[in-house]
């Protein structure tokens, strides 16, 4: 009974909060049901916990991690995307020695299953949040690396929150943003916090760390390797991404063994990037928070770890130090360290 009545409750806050999931099945999906019929059946009863150990699994990358960051049984975990997996009738994961690779299929839904959580906790702040509407205005800056993977879900949640409030956003250098920051032009900056320069003006909350990894074409060589390092990618050509810290950190990285960088191709485009590895041209050295498993051409992209001390990259929300923070700023902080812990809070 209690089975039934979560999935009730998920499928209540699923037609309430997820109109893109609703269209994604509903109308034109890859093999996907086309009814509320036949997606909920009888049989089909998936939980919004299923949902967030599946998202735990994708994002670490083996189910023993997911369980670690979880702080739950390994069993508990596999259970769960078992029964998901069963429950959407598509299979999630490829199994390997190393831990798990996620399907096209499993790509497609994780978007989904990721937008689901953080709907349901907007629902949750909402009722929780009291009930005045915000107004005003909300200047943000954002570097490149991030404006695609953290800010966007960012916006979509505060303006679901907050409609009244008026948003400005410019997308720059950090240097730059910083000038803005200090300047009182921007309110708020979402951006790379690693190398912040100016720290004594400038305050900064972390709402990731990422780890460099390695990615490779399907059948590299490295792809099979058990241990790759620094030296494994000095004589393989490269494919710089020349954002942000990406091409400094990755040039010390290298002159740290005495090897300078073996540059194929130089661009500012992450989905370049992904093209010309999944095509073969070269491989990148790129911070997990930007890796996807699929190019846009639909090819596969592998991504490994290196042995080492590889640097991280670190990003957050940077404001005046000292300054008087309006109301629709202060806002946006509390929706941004949700965004950071929600997964946690479910």
């Amino acid at each position: 009974m209690r089975r039934i009545a979560t999935c009730a409750i998920c499928y209540i806050e699923w037609r309430t909060f997820c109109p893109v999931l609703q269209q994604a099945w509903f109308g034109e999906g890859e093999g996907l049901p086309k009814s509320p019929t036949a997606l909920f059946s009888p049989d089909m009863a998936f939980t919004l916990r299923q949902l967030q150990f599946f998202v735990a699994v994708a994002e670490q990358g083996t189910i023993s991690r997911a369980a670690q960051n979880l702080s739950i049984s390994q069993s508990s975990v596999t259970e769960a995307i078992k029964e998901l997996e069963g429950d959407l009738g598509v299979e999630l994961f490829e199994r390997h020695p190393r831990g798990l690779n996620i399907t096209h299929k499993g790509h497609q839904f994780l978007r989904h299953a990721t937008k689901i959580l953080a709907d349901v906790s907007d629902a949750r702040r909402t009722f929780f949040g009291g009930q005045a509407t915000a107004t005003g205005q909300l200047k943000l800056g954002v570097t490149s690396l991030v404006a695609g993977y953290v800010l966007s879900d960012l916006l979509a949640r505060y303006r679901r929150a907050h409609p009244a409030v008026e948003i400005s956003a410019i997308e720059d250098n950090g240097d730059y943003l910083e000038h803005l920051l200090v300047g009182g032009k921007l309110d708020l900056a979402v951006m790379v916090t690693s190398n912040l320069r100016d720290r004594m003006a400038l305050q900064s909350e972390i709402l990731e760390v990422s780890a460099y990894r390695l990615w490779l074409p399907l059948g590299h060589p490295l792809a099979s390797a058990e241990i790759i390092s620094v030296g494994d990618i000095a004589s393989e050509p490269l494919i710089m991404l020349s954002v942000d810290e990406i091409e400094e950190n990755t040039g010390k990285l290298l002159a740290a063994i005495g090897a300078k960088p073996h540059v194929a191709f130089r661009t500012r485009s992450v989905e370049a990037v992904r093209s010309l590895v999944a095509t073969g041209a070269g491989v990148a050295l790129l911070p997990d928070l930007v890796y996807r498993p699929w190019s846009l051409e639909g090819d596969r992209i592998e991504s490994r770890d290196v042995s080492g001390s590889l640097p991280v990259v670190q990003v957050g929300m940077v404001w005046r130090r000292g300054s008087s923070l309006l109301a629709a700023a202060r806002d946006f902080i509390g929706i941004a360290q949700a965004q950071r812990t929600v997964r946690q809070k479910l």
